[in-house]
């Protein structure tokens, strides 16, 4: 049995997070870039990091948010620095 999201759930959720959408929206451009640029594909990804094979594709749609401790993994994988992923200021 699957249990159905309302969209007033996932309204709210996105309401949650409006303030950092912009900044969201660019650490997933990037992270997608930096598997590209890496030759791997997300369920290569997910197997290095010992997860279930749709664990990139929800966390690259934004589906699935991202750890903050998966990032540091996702950074080693692809010989990048964590702020690599963030949007520049200045």
């Amino acid at each position: 049995m699957q249990k159905s999201r309302s969209a007033e759930t996932r309204k709210s959720r996105k309401a949650r997070t409006a303030q950092f959408q912009q900044a969201y929206d660019t650490l997933l451009e990037r992270l997608i870039a930096a598997r590209e640029h890496a030759g791997l594909s997300q369920h290569e990804v997910s197997a290095l990091m010992g997860r279930s094979p749709n664990f990139m594709t929800k966390c690259e749609s934004g589906d699935r948010s991202i750890d903050v401790m998966e990032l540091f993994e996702l950074a080693r994988i692809y010989q990048k620095r964590v702020d690599h992923f963030f949007i520049d200021e200045g």
